[in-house]
């Protein structure tokens, strides 16, 4: 297949909505920048459609899709009801990057879309050429990340032809994105909602609008039928295995020296100040000051995707703390690393 590849100006943008969205009407998947990361999107409604990005990503069948919306009232067409709590959650985070588990409406969406679950993660996307495209094709789009299934996700038009060139109808370029992770997902059919996967919009600021959430953690993503993506799965590993070194500045410096004498060549993904003071080789990436945890995500995948193209065989990496958008940075290393790391002993 080939792929159509569009960059968007000002003197293209009406035109090249009008092209991809045709394509989008017509069955295909076309991928498209959001305020999060690029998605691959496809009619919500039509299976067939929906099957392709499954296809093209290689994305097991039991890891639902997002729906992305252009306009709030196109929720009432697929779901059945919409809790007071996610309409306070919409009218403070939509557009944004914030998806809303809601109760389903049967035969209104592909099955393939939800994986049989009788719920839907909804989004209204806050990017000028998502809510552009959606709006012109008219109809719900189904749009998980635009990468091959277990990579990091993509952060500019480059990683999504990197992943999906001659495996989509198209892919629209419209510059880097804005957060850099994915959504956060909250399940609102719940008496309490839960936090599903953490991401763009903190706990803390769900909070502020509805009081308290659940924010569930390993005993849901060992669910059979994961009712949110980047749940069950190994997600955001670049090829070389990621490990999180826990313990000060000379420990995380040991850890380095005897990998390379075992022959590794090591990649350092950490944070300016801990990069400043490690005297490592000349694969060290800095990720942005630990003081502002919004610069460590807007780096974090691009970052990991940066490994692929080096001869690094390890990677070690530095966790961040839990709060506010540091516990979604710290969601991505965790599963990039599969939960592996090396710990200080107290007698270090």
């Amino acid at each position: 297949m080939k792929t159509k590849i569009w960059h968007i100006t000002k003197e293209n943008e009406i035109q090249t909505y009008l092209e991809a969205a045709k394509l989008l009407q017509a069955g295909e998947a076309v991928a498209f920048p959001t305020e999060t990361v690029y998605g691959i999107g496809a009619d919500a409604t039509n299976e067939q459609a929906v099957a392709k990005i499954y296809e093209a990503k290689g994305r097991p069948s039991d890891n639902p899709l997002i729906v992305h919306i252009a306009d709030q009232s196109q929720v009432h067409e697929f779901v059945t009801k919409i809790p007071s709590n996610a309409k306070k959650l919409m009218q403070e985070f939509w557009p944004g990057p914030l998806t809303i588990i809601l109760p389903l409406r049967p035969d209104r969406l592909a099955r393939n879309v939800t994986a049989g679950l009788d719920s839907v993660g909804v989004r209204m996307p806050e990017h000028p050429v998502a809510l552009g495209l959606l709006a012109v094709a008219g109809i719900p789009i189904a749009a998980p990340s635009a990468n091959r299934s277990g990579k990091p996700s993509p952060t500019s038009g480059e990683h999504v032809e990197e992943d999906l060139s001659g495996r989509i109808a198209g892919i629209v370029f419209g510059g880097k994105t804005g957060v850099g992770l994915e959504s956060t997902v909250i399940d609102c059919t719940l008496e309490t909602p839960a936090i599903l996967r953490p991401g763009g919009v903190s706990q803390e600021q769900i909070e502020a609008v509805i009081g308290p959430v659940i924010s569930e953690g390993k005993e849901v993503a060992q669910q059979e039928a994961p009712k949110a993506p980047g749940m069950k799965y190994t997600h955001y590993a670049p090829k070389a295995p990621v490990v999180l070194i826990e313990g000060d500045v000379a420990f995380f410096q040991e850890q380095i020296d005897v990998a390379e004498h075992q022959g590794e060549t090591v990649g350092v993904l950490v944070s300016d100040e801990l990069a400043r003071k490690l005297k490592a080789s000349k694969y060290v990436r800095g990720l942005g000051s630990r003081d502002y945890p919004e610069q460590i995500a807007y780096h974090l995948y691009d970052q990991l995707r940066h490994f692929d193209h080096t001869p690094v065989t390890l990677i070690y990496a530095e966790p961040f703390v839990k709060i506010g958008i540091g516990e979604a940075v710290m969601n991505r290393l965790d599963k990039a690393a599969g939960g592996h790391y090396i710990r200080q002993s107290e007698e270090n």
